[in-house]
């Protein structure tokens, strides 16, 4: 698969501390570049004062390491695609193959990437100002376009800027930010990259034309970090709002993320190792959050949390991927874009795990989600696997009751602890509430500890509501190979696939799940900018 107030307090507060972190991380190489006659490219006019290039694209192939891009607030219909850009095949309105680059907006709401045709208005919805790209292929479909595209080079930063309205099409497009290590390689092509301040979204769909609309927001992809992703917004995206894939060892981390309104919030295929997601919330999605295993392009799989050279991570354990202090509520709603697998997301579901190894979930607040808070599950990858990756860390023509599909990827040895649940699992089949688990013995890895869960409460104190129901006992400890009873993983695996009729329509008189009546795309609200933009940036006539 591919704020409310009070979080967006702590999340700010938490962020004042990142972003000194995050200026100390880009100013440190500008000292080093400043040796070597660092220029400031300014774009636009900024307190009366004008640029010095006539646009983004001209001010980035101009530039060289080290360099940084100020962008005065404007809508920027850009298109380095439409003018033989060179160095991808990756249709983009702007692409960056230079190291060390940091592209800042001045205000994170005025500056906007628009993907609508030049002279539409900004962020347009109407069918006639989309640009579906450059070429159209053999059968006349458009190639799609992203916006910015940082190919495999590093210490790439871009912040406080907005990005609307770069769709899908034939050619890898419909990425409205994407820092892209390789995509489809199977190789790490990326080391470090940052974003800070940054808002994504889309206000155009289309029922005729489904496999046009937006995929994906902020993008990271073939990436063996450091990377940083702090104070975001992803919205109205038929696949993820964020994804990180493709990154065994990703050394990522997310923090003050807002996704709302996506078929699913969060996606990350095959990504594992140092990831931590923390300080976000996921909202008003068909599912929250999903992290898989995947025999998919996005190799290698497995998804796998487990620390780098037996090292503890940050909870004390094994386990290096922790999903931490987040806010994840509301998550019931089938009424937003999507497409290919992200279609078959369980909606009404916080988190799910999905094949998925060594993750920790610790000290969340889970709230008002239908199905599931949190969902634990095999992946029966039905797809067609991608060239070379030949379900590893799968079982190959496996039978997933009574279905058989081409790999299957078995979830063991994740840990929910001291997490905090209210009012999930509303929609009344056996299984909803706040914790599940649809495990089995891995037969790919014999004698693997089983999923843990353990402090885990409902609001007042109360144990959290499980199915199995006793699982915070026969699983209450982790490290042990306990994995739970065939019924209820059976009863489980039922209500699951009836959710999500990935083999065929579910009866209502089976399963009580909201399904798509009409798509809704929702505004982009008004975003926290950056409060000093010239935080870090050499002295010019924009920042002195």
């Amino acid at each position: 698969m591919r704020q409310s107030r009070s979080a967006r307090r702590i999340a700010l507060a938490l962020g004042a501390a990142a972003l000194a972190v995050a200026s100390v991380a880009v100013a440190a190489p500008s000292a080093q570049a400043n040796a070597r006659r660092v220029h400031v490219w300014r774009v636009g006019t900024w307190h009366g004062v004008r640029g010095n290039v006539s646009s983004i694209g001209a001010a980035i192939r101009r530039a060289h390491a080290g360099d940084w891009i100020l962008i005065a607030p404007g809508d920027y219909h850009v298109r380095m695609d439409h003018q033989g850009q060179r160095g991808s095949d990756h249709p983009a309105g702007l692409l960056i193959t230079k190291p060390g680059l940091h592209i800042r907006g001045m205000n994170r709401n005025g500056v906007v990437l628009d993907g609508t045709k030049p002279g539409s208005r900004k962020c347009s919805s109407a069918p006639q100002a989309q640009d579906f790209g450059a070429s159209r292929d053999a059968k006349g479909r458009p190639s799609g376009r992203n916006g910015i595209e940082v190919f495999k080079t590093n210490n790439v930063s871009i912040s406080n800027l907005t990005a609307c309205n770069f769709l899908s099409g034939t050619q890898h497009s419909g990425n409205e930010i994407w820092w892209n290590g390789g995509d489809d390689s199977g190789k790490i092509g990326m080391g470090s990259w940052h974003g800070s301040y940054l808002s994504a979204t889309s206000t155009y769909y289309s029922n005729k034309h489904k496999a046009r609309a937006a995929l994906y927001g902020l993008f990271v992809s073939n990436s063996r970090g450091p990377g940083s992703l702090l104070h975001s917004y992803a919205s109205n995206f038929s696949d993820s709002g964020y994804y990180i894939g493709a990154c065994p060892n990703c050394r990522a981390v997310i923090s003050d993320a807002h996704a709302f309104y996506n078929a699913l919030g969060y996606s990350g295929t095959n990504s594992g190792g140092r990831l931590v997601i923390k300080h976000s919330e996921f909202a008003f999605n068909k599912v929250g959050f999903d992290t898989n295993s995947q025999n998919s392009a996005d190799a290698p799989s497995p998804q796998n949390g487990k620390c780098p050279k037996g090292a503890r991570g940050p909870t004390g354990t094994r386990s290096c991927w922790v999903f931490e202090n987040n806010y994840v509520h509301d998550n019931n709603n089938p009424n937003v874009p999507s497409s290919g697998d992200a279609a078959l997301g369980p909606v009404g579901t916080g988190i799910s795990l999905a094949g998925s190894r060594n993750d920790t979930i610790v000290h969340n607040r889970f709230v008002h989600n239908g199905a599931w808070a949190v969902l634990m599950t095999v992946f029966p990858d039905s797809g067609a696997g991608a060239p070379g990756n030949n379900c590893r860390g799968g079982v190959r023509n496996a039978n997933f009751f009574g279905q058989q599909v081409p790999c299957l990827f078995d979830v063991f040895s994740n840990e929910a602890a001291n997490n905090s649940f209210r009012r999930n699992g509303f929609f009344g089949n056996t299984t909803n509430g706040d914790l599940a688990d649809l495990s089995q013995p891995p037969s790919e890895a014999p004698g693997a500890a089983g999923d843990c869960f353990h402090g885990n409460t409902r609001a007042g104190g109360a144990p959290a509501k499980t199915w199995p129901t006793t699982l915070q006992t026969t699983q209450g400890t982790c490290g042990r190979p306990v994995y739970p009873d065939q019924g209820s993983t059976a009863a489980l695996a039922v209500q699951v696939a009836c959710n999500t009729e990935a083999f065929g329509k579910c009866p209502p008189s089976t399963g009580h799940y909201p399904r798509l009546t009409r798509v809704r795309m929702h505004p982009l609200p008004k975003q926290p900018t950056m409060p000093h933009p010239c935080a870090g940036v050499p002295s010019d006539p924009w920042c002195r």
